[in-house]
């Protein structure tokens, strides 16, 4: 498996933007799909956006589709997820997720898809 530690979250206020990373260490960063999901205080985790193998496919939830973007340097074994236009229904615990039994150009929504987890950060986005 892959550790992951995401990093850059904090609080914004409503308009603003946040650049989130998720910095790999342990195999082959590669050869994972990557994604961000969120969770907000009283509701389930959602999915937010996913990345293939290479980075040659993207997918996003309906809500950040047009304001995120999912991104990812192999070479630095790093992700990305920039946050454009926030809203306050954005505040969340934003995590970012490695899965490896996944197809090259795979992007998967479902959390069971997913490998490995990191450790979370908080995005608040003030009103």
């Amino acid at each position: 498996q892959v550790q992951l530690v995401e990093s850059g979250g904090g609080l914004v206020q409503a308009g603003g933007s946040l650049s989130l990373s998720c910095a790999a260490s342990g195999r082959t960063f590669s050869s994972y799909a990557l994604g961000w999901f969120r969770q907000a205080p009283g509701k389930e985790r959602e999915f937010v956006a996913a990345i293939s193998w290479s980075g040659g496919s993207t997918l996003y939830a309906d809500s950040v589709k047009g304001r995120f973007t999912i991104s990812r340097d192999n070479a630095k074994r790093t992700g990305y997820l920039q946050m454009n236009s926030l809203k306050s229904e954005d505040t969340a615990v934003y995590y970012c997720a490695a899965a490896q039994r996944v197809g090259v150009r795979s992007t998967p929504t479902r959390s069971l898809a997913y490998d490995s987890w990191g450790q979370g950060t908080q995005v608040t986005v003030s009103s």
